[in-house]
């Protein structure tokens, strides 16, 4: 098997990645609590480990992927309240939700999604065995992981018992150490409940993702992902838990992506929407419901779903993601290249009929599902032996910790190479078959493909980003981003007089800019 260096969180550093029973491998990564619609920083792991997994299979490994609903919470009961409607609606409502944008982003390699509630009678039966085993213990109906009786609490995010920070309110009168955390809640009137040896109630949040996990991937898998925000203490309390409950690590390798933050976008063109996270970096600074974040269903109208993956792993998945407008215009700038050239070659490709190199458009061409050695030639040619050296060096950048941010640098080299080739050759419509110019395109534009399509990009043709009324939609979105741009310009300037005439004029063609403390959007005001 190829050698794959991982991030490993536990051990804080690089890996070799040694899968328990090759080649089979075993994911889990922590999805959402579906109480509200999401929100941009919710697609961030699962276009990650998308693609991690996607990059694992073209390795020769059998992946099994899952990725949890947490459909019962104390937001999803607190939600029921306040819209007077069932949680297992509300949960039926955001999981339809999540779904859909996981599929506008391309998010089509999960294999199981468990739901919380469907788990209970796993989840009861983990928390009889801690208690039998003496880690758990029962007051009046709820029930506490003792964190005391394991020594090695707090390995995953160096953190002491200490500082654990228990449930407040009723619960913290309960338990022995402040630490201590719920694994069954007593249920309150009216709150959705399970019959249990301890009562009626419902699971803690952290022993939902342990039982599941367990059922479906058993007692040790291979990967266990998430957001950097769920180390501690979401994933420190599984850890500990289902170690205690099995005398056995629950997984072999903990990978945690960098978290999502509104910010300055810095230089346009540079390298990367992204800033170098550590393991020890707050969340506070991440998007989130709670801050308002949401309404990803029209930030893909705007941008479509493409553009965001391409935004996502543009650099290093544990990185920060720097998230505003201007990046994502720039990643739809950068896509339209790719974009344009695939014109040129369906320009210069639809009318050829050759048996060796037939006459393909650029989405309906044939390539490699595995690293193996590539079937192109070795030869003379200098695009054959490019595109030869740049798969190479694909394969290079995602063999250590999946840096996809590097890989993707190495897709724009090739493009570079590609469009050269066509104006060098002076290639284009009615180009001859048989000549050695027009077949060696062919054979390292199959090349791009294949590499692109690891990364789950340009795997069919992006109607939306190239007809009809979504692209009008996306147009006159990118035009109104520049003139809020081009007015806040002018009022920094002290330039009043531009800026209310940009305002005014828009207001005459019934425009409204809404200016708000983190920013101006607009909308059509008739």
């Amino acid at each position: 098997m190829p050698e794959i260096r991982v991030y490993n969180t536990l051990s804080k550093s690089k890996e070799l990645f040694q899968p328990l029973e090759p080649p089979k491998v075993g994911i889990y990564l922590c999805g959402p609590t579906v109480y509200a619609e999401s929100h941009i920083g919710h697609m961030v792991g699962p276009v990650i480990f998308d693609t991690i997994k996607r990059y694992l299979s073209y390795s020769g490994y059998e992946v099994t992927w899952v990725v949890n609903i947490t459909d019962v919470d104390d937001k999803l009961i607190a939600k029921s309240r306040e819209r007077q409607i069932p949680v297992s609606q509300i949960a039926c409502e955001m999981t339809a939700d999540y779904l859909a944008n996981l599929r506008e982003l391309g998010v089509n390699q999960i294999d199981y999604m468990p739901r919380a509630t469907d788990h209970i009678p796993e989840i009861i039966q983990f928390i009889k065995d801690l208690e039998e085993k003496g880690f758990a213990y029962a007051v009046d109906g709820d029930v506490f992981f003792e964190v005391a009786k394991d020594p090695r609490y707090g390995q995953l995010s160096n953190r002491s018992v200490d500082d654990q920070q228990g449930e407040g309110g009723e619960a913290a009168a309960k338990k022995r150490s402040h630490g201590d955390f719920a694994l069954w809640k007593q249920a309150k009137s009216g709150e959705i409940s399970w019959s249990s040896p301890w009562g009626e109630g419902r699971p803690g949040w952290h022993i939902e993702c342990s039982a599941m996990s367990h059922a479906i991937l058993g007692t040790t898998f291979d990967i266990h992902g998430g957001g950097l925000d769920l180390m501690f203490p979401h994933h420190e309390n599984e850890l500990a838990q289902s170690g205690c409950c099995h005398a056995a690590p629950m997984t072999t390798y903990w990978m945690h992506n960098g978290l999502m933050r509104a910010g300055e976008k810095g230089k346009v063109g540079g390298k990367s929407d992204r800033e170098q996270s550590s393991t020890d970096e707050p969340a506070s600074g991440k998007i989130s419901r709670s801050k308002g974040d949401g309404g990803l269903s029209s930030v893909i109208r705007r941008h479509t779903g493409e553009r965001i993956r391409f935004f996502l792993l543009r650099t290093h998945y544990r990185s920060t993601i720097v998230y505003n407008e201007d990046g994502l215009l720039e990643a739809g700038a950068s896509l339209e290249g790719f974009y344009r050239f695939f014109d040129r070659f369906n320009e210069i490709t639809s009318e050829i009929e050759c048996s060796k190199f037939p006459g393909q458009l650029f989405y309906e061409l044939e390539v490699s599902k595995t690293r193996e050695p590539s079937d192109l030639p070795s030869s003379d040619d200098p695009l054959q032996n490019f595109a030869l050296e740049s798969r190479g060096k694909f394969i290079a950048a995602m063999d250590d910790d999946f840096n996809s941010g590097a890989a993707i640098s190495i897709l724009f080299d090739l493009l570079r190479a590609l469009n050269r080739h066509i104006d060098q050759n002076n290639l284009g419509p009615g180009s001859k078959s048989e000549t050695s110019e027009v077949q060696s395109l062919i054979q390292a534009t199959r090349t791009l493909r294949e590499l692109a399509n690891v990364l789950g990009l340009f795997i069919k043709p992006n109607h939306n980003a190239n007809s009809g009324d979504e692209a009008d939609s996306v147009l006159l979105d990118d035009v109104m981003r520049l003139l809020i741009d081009l007015r806040k310009d002018a009022r920094e300037k002290k330039d009043y007089a531009t800026a209310d005439v940009i305002r005014n004029r828009l207001t005459d063609l019934g425009v409204a800019l809404l200016d708000k403390k983190e920013g101006t959007n607009w909308e059509r005001s008739s």
